[in-house]
């Protein structure tokens, strides 16, 4: 079992920049793929970014590109998350999943077998 904790969120205005962090414990994340999700209220979650462990290669839903960075540190088994540019319409809770995978990594959140507790964050206007 992949064991995920989420830190990070919190209230930013518009303009501004997060960082959550994904510490990863439990398995070895070679073959894993770590996803970051998101889920507004009444709305389904959603992908947001998407990296290979083995390889860092990197993946992000395309409306998000240029404003959010996905990264590891291999040390901390931790993957990151950084936001930019930050707009009241990425208000949500965020979630981060890892999914044993050798292929292209998914974009549905039913591929993922693992989640964190999810940290909340709240653009203001």
């Amino acid at each position: 079992q992949v064991q995920l904790v989420e830190s990070g969120g919190g209230l930013v205005q518009a303009g501004g920049s997060l960082r959550l962090s994904c510490a990863a414990s439990g398995r070895t994340l070679s073959n894993y793929v770590m996803g970051w999700f998101r889920q507004a209220p009444g709305k389904e979650r959603e992908f947001v970014a998407a990296l290979r462990w083995s390889t860092g290669s990197t993946y992000y839903a395309d409306s998000l590109k240029g404003r959010f960075t996905i990264f590891k540190d291999n040390a901390k088994s931790t993957v990151y998350l950084q936001m930019d540019s930050l707009k009241p319409e990425d208000t949500a809770v965020y979630y981060c999943a890892a999914e044993w995978r050798l292929g292209v990594p998914r974009q549905s959140p039913g591929d993922y077998d693992h989640w964190g507790q999810g940290t909340q964050v709240t653009v203001s206007s």
